[in-house]
């Protein structure tokens, strides 16, 4: 009997030794187990949705065709984004109790929402086994979308959201980054073409120093950048051709003197009776001859820019002073000591600076714009300068090798800043308008060959294209695209686009 006691406690050891292994086991198994397979039932039927609520759990299980499922009882929706053909449309392909159904027109719309603001009601046509969207989506492909659809007499509505393209970040990313937000608005734009230009000396004001007579350089008293003053004596030179105009004044003075000496003898002799009058008339006659000489001699001095007086015993004869024919600069000298010069040689150019010419270089596509009396605003291009003239000129005339024509404006440069030979960039104010929607012109960016705006949405920011009309170089205006009051991304929106480039390179519908 103790040794069948002894077997019974062995055994019954034994099974509670195999019992208690067999709970651990299955207690570590449980707990390998992950939440989802636990619940798997439980989110199957969370996935369903009866209506349009709770739009983000409408999604179900891939369709046939490779788009979502979303179902209300017994009648079912398939919708994906077909690219077939280039662009994307909605496919939607419906079915009831699993069976596929023969689309029927104007029994499905779709009411897109955009985070812009946009919203765009989507009209369908049936095709043998789905309906296609009559319009193409445009990106993004970031929207909230009400489904509607008919069947059997009932109505049946979904809702779902997409969210392809998204840049996501967060409030401190986009603080760290240095993004600012701002919002599209009202705006008063000043639209302006910007044209080169290059300040030049003002012709009105310059003129090019010629001896009028040839001879030899004795001195030079104006030097290169030199301020001169009107009358001032600049040159020298030492001339045959004027010592020979001074000798003829000379002999025609002497010949008026004896002359005039003559008629005044010859005009008492015959007031006295004693000569007669034929005689007296001649010797007027003398003499006023003698004075037209010497006025002529006189006149061909001044004309030269010599001093009509001459004294035979004042100075050399050949002696010519060359002036300054008024206050400005010496901007250019060809002459030196000794040289010989030719009458018609440019020895000086002296312009005043204190007014020059802003010359406006004008396309053809510019010039029904660039009128005479136009205000514009020029700035230098190598330094931090500007002002404000009035067109003055517009050629007439095209260029034949540049095909553009040149307009002018007259600047007062009291200061000397504007320097002939500096580039410049004339703004012409072409239209003044008052718009609904406008944006930071640094916010738009290039994507595609698109003007784009990252718009602000709940964590993060969307590419969004738009249509630019306006803009002054500062604020641009949105004619489609955006809606007032809607933000988006200014500074750094480089980064986002660096980011959404990155996400396009994943990017498939």
């Amino acid at each position: 009997m103790n040794t069948i006691n002894k077997k019974q406690w062995t055994a019954i050891a034994a099974i509670v030794v195999v019992g208690l292994l067999l709970g651990l086991l299955i207690l570590s198994i449980d707990k390998s187990m992950p939440e989802g397979e636990e619940h798997g039932e439980e989110n199957h039927a969370a996935a369903k949705v009866d209506s349009a609520e709770h739009a983000d759990d409408a999604r179900q299980a891939q369709g046939p065709h490779g788009g979502t499922v979303y179902s209300d009882g017994d009648f079912k929706l398939e919708i994906l984004l077909s690219e077939e053909g280039g662009e994307p449309h909605f496919r939607v392909y419906p079915f009831n109790q699993d069976k596929p159904l023969q689309p029927v027109a104007d029994q499905l719309s779709v009411q897109l929402k955009r985070p812009s603001g946009e919203q765009q009601r989507i009209e369908f046509a049936p095709e043998k086994a789905y309906w296609q969207s009559i319009q193409a989506i445009d990106e993004p492909h970031v929207f909230e979308a009400n489904v509607t659809a008919r069947h059997d007499g009932q109505t049946f509505q979904f809702a779902f959201s997409k969210e392809e393209g998204k840049v996501t970040l967060s409030d401190q990313q986009i603080a760290e980054t240095g993004i600012s937000i701002q919002t599209a608005g009202a705006a008063h734009i000043i639209s302006s073409v910007t044209l080169p230009g290059e300040i030049r000396f003002n012709e009105d004001k310059t003129s090019h120093v010629v001896p009028r007579l040839a001879g030899v350089v004795e001195s030079i008293s104006a030097n290169l950048g030199q301020q001169v003053k009107q009358g001032q004596v600049i040159a020298v030179i030492a001339s045959t051709a004027l010592s020979e105009q001074r000798s003829e004044l000379l002999s025609a003075q002497r010949r008026l003197e004896l002359a005039r000496s003559t008629f005044a003898r010859e005009k008492h002799l015959w007031e006295d009776k004693i000569s007669a009058e034929q005689d007296y008339q001649q010797a007027r006659q003398a003499m006023q001859e003698m004075e037209i000489a010497v006025h002529n001699a006189q006149q061909k001095l001044i004309a030269l820019g010599a001093s009509p007086t001459v004294s035979a015993s004042g100075g050399s004869l050949n002696r010519y002073e060359i002036r300054a024919p008024f206050d400005g600069m010496v901007v250019e000298k060809h002459i030196a000591m000794g040289e010989a010069v030719k009458e018609d040689a440019s020895i000086f150019t002296i312009t005043d600076l204190s007014s020059v010419w802003a010359e406006i270089i004008v396309s053809a596509k510019d010039l029904n714009v660039v009128q005479v009396g136009k205000q514009v605003n020029i700035k230098a291009t190598a330094f931090d300068s500007s002002a404000t003239g009035t067109l003055s000129y517009v050629g007439a005339l095209m260029g034949e090798q540049t095909r553009t024509a040149t307009a002018r404006v007259t600047l007062d440069n009291p200061q000397m800043a504007w320097r002939p030979g500096l580039f410049i960039t004339v703004e012409l104010p072409t239209k003044e308008s008052d718009v609904p929607v406008a944006v930071a012109a640094d916010a738009i960016q290039m994507i595609k060959n698109k003007p784009t705006i990252f718009i602000r949405v709940p964590g993060g920011f969307i590419a969004q294209p738009v249509t630019t009309g306006l803009s002054d170089g500062k604020v641009t205006e949105i004619v489609a695209g955006l809606m007032p009051g809607t933000e988006y991304a200014v500074n750094g929106s480089f980064v986002i686009k660096s980011e959404q480039g990155k996400s396009s390179a994943e990017h498939s519908h």
